[in-house]
């Protein structure tokens, strides 16, 4: 699994736990260990929390879905942080992205 870049190390964990709890409807996993996730940053001083994540295929149906239940869970996580979600698809996801984890609940 890639490792998610960020500038807080503690935050991106609480971030990251969060959402654990967005799964991909359609793969029945979660998008973290789908390895959709790729950078957390924390802005302190404004409030604000970058996220750069990807999709499986650049066309998938459920893709705005995905996005907007990582946006509404991470609100939930930090109450009065504004959030900003980054659809990046460079570099383009593989299956080598799924965490270890991912594989074992694939039975890959």
């Amino acid at each position: 699994m890639n490792e998610v870049i960020t500038n807080n190390r503690q935050k991106c964990e609480a971030a990251l736990a969060a959402l654990r709890q967005v799964i991909d409807p359609e793969i029945g996993l979660n998008i973290v260990d789908l390895g959709l996730i790729y950078q957390i940053d924390f802005d302190e001083g404004n409030k604000i929390i970058f996220i750069s994540m990807t999709l499986t295929t650049q066309f998938c149906p459920m893709g705005e879905s995905i996005s907007n239940n990582a946006e509404r869970t991470i609100q939930e996580s930090f109450p009065g942080d504004t959030i900003k979600i980054d659809l990046v698809f460079d570099p383009p996801w593989n299956s080598e992205c799924i965490s270890e984890q991912g594989q074992k609940f694939l039975n890959r």
